[in-house]
């Protein structure tokens, strides 16, 4: 993949036009970076209004699951996928909110069949290897993954969808996704591993020995992105990192979650140099690879609410702070608009 750069021209007609409006110079604080971003993903000034917001979650169980890393059992994650399907999650209630819309895939929901509502294309195996003894997939499996992510980013934005947010579901996945980090940053088991649903110190123990035991497998292949996923990600892991870099690719901006999808991110970027350049960080989430992926980026996350949901729901809250750059860049009257001489700005 060739992840193309953003439109520098926009970006300098976009930061002339913040001079120009009717407020003191950088009064909008972050809200300004947000626009003169937007104008470079959307290649104008001033960008336009979101015409489609798609959130996408991408749902797959992990066998390291049934070691007890996390506080709720693996059979919930099937529950919760039919939870949004029926519009009863809170990745529904909030994407309402923002004006988008949810679609959720199963590739790797640990059941029979896939869950109602997905399509069957995109089912790329029962669950996934337990990461701390097995692989998480074969290699044929990692590529299909990617590719599942690379189709359905293709599908959102042939169908017009212009601000992507990825989300996920799967219980036991900050677990391999706490892997990721520190293999790709070459950080240690206990600088990574947070409470993810809430765990107690005994479950935080058996948590910190499967990643220890994930990574003495997976650091041989940290210079090898499609590798490192098939041995300790998950399909539902390869199938964000094939969207995410896909909608680098193809142009469209990406609102990156929770630890999960940021360790996706991190992972797209190393598979593809350039994609973090097209995303920008919606929620801070209370898990410690969290930072450290998001400190590799270089991206500061807009908002820090204290949230640890996952399924796309810190993007979306911070998805209203996007419409609001978009909105102030392209809407807000100019001092000679408004017939303003001094243009110190307003008082105050």
């Amino acid at each position: 993949m060739l992840i193309p750069e953003l439109d520098a021209a926009a970006m300098v007609a976009a930061r002339d036009r913040q001079a120009t409006l009717t407020k003191p110079p950088g009064a909008l604080g972050r809200l300004e970076d947000l626009s003169i971003w937007l104008a470079g993903v959307q290649g104008t000034c001033p960008p336009r209004p979101f015409e489609r917001i798609r959130a996408v979650v991408i749902a797959g169980d992990h066998g390291v699951a049934h070691d007890g890393v996390s506080a709720f059992p693996p059979e919930v994650t099937a529950q919760m996928v039919a939870n949004f399907a029926a519009g009863g999650a809170a990745v529904n209630i909030l994407a309402a909110q923002v004006g988008a819309t949810v679609r959720v895939v199963d590739v790797s929901v640990d059941t029979p069949v896939e869950a109602a509502g997905s399509d069957p294309r995109y089912r790329v195996r029962r669950g996934s290897g337990r990461i701390n003894a097995e692989d998480a997939m074969t290699a044929e499996e990692a590529v299909t993954a990617f590719e599942v992510g690379v189709a359905i980013a293709d599908e959102e934005i042939d169908a017009g969808t212009d601000l992507l947010v990825p989300g996920e579901m799967g219980i036991g996945n900050t677990t391999p996704s706490a892997a990721l980090v520190a293999a790709l940053l070459d950080l240690e088991p206990v600088e990574v591993i947070g409470r993810g649903t809430g765990i107690d110190d005994q479950r935080w123990m058996v948590k910190t020995a499967a990643v220890r035991d994930a990574l003495r497998r997976g650091r041989p292949w940290v210079y090898d992105p499609m590798e490192l996923l098939r041995t300790i990600g998950g399909p539902d892991l390869a199938a964000l990192v094939g969207l995410i870099a896909r909608a680098a690719e193809r142009r469209t901006p990406v609102v990156l979650d929770g630890v999960v999808v940021c360790a996706a991110a991190l992972v797209a970027e190393a598979h593809a140099p350039g994609v973090a350049r097209w995303t920008v960080a919606g929620s801070r989430s209370s898990e410690p690879a969290q930072r450290f992926a998001l400190e590799s980026l270089g991206l500061e996350p807009l908002l820090d609410l204290g949230l640890r949901l996952g399924e796309g729901t810190g993007a979306l809250v911070a998805v209203g702070l996007v419409k609001a750059a978009q909105a102030t860049l392209a809407e807000m009257a100019t001092f000679d608009q408004a017939g303003i001489s001094d243009k110190s700005g307003p008082s105050g």
